[in-house]
């Protein structure tokens, strides 16, 4: 009874031992990645990522447009603004939803 009892409180031991050493392994590896150097493939995708991004904000769009896309561009915009009756089609419809009035039916 007493040897039955000493190995299920092992098991349970071992299990949360286990446990708490796979979160912390884990975690380790995740902070270790985190503070090595990045290899030279993944540097030069950030490092374009940053470059194009920076060169966004200063051109206010798309980079490297040229004056054929903003052509097409102006000539889709026009086109849907026919179809769909105009609007600025550059900006995100607001929905304005007022609260129904409800009332109360007897029974």
């Amino acid at each position: 009874m007493a040897l039955h009892r000493l190995f299920q409180l092992s098991t349970l031991l071992r299990s949360a031992v286990g446990l708490t050493l796979r979160r912390n392994i884990g975690m380790s590896a995740v902070l270790f990645n985190r503070a090595k150097e990045l290899d030279p493939i993944q540097k030069l995708f950030l490092d374009k990522i940053r470059d194009y991004n920076t060169k966004s904000k200063a051109s206010g769009g798309v980079v490297d447009a040229g004056p054929s896309f903003q052509k097409n561009m102006s000539d889709e915009i026009a086109k849907l603004e026919k179809i769909y009756g105009g609007g600025d089609l550059t900006k995100f419809p607001d929905f304005k939803f007022t609260e129904p009035k409800l009332t109360e039916v007897p029974k």
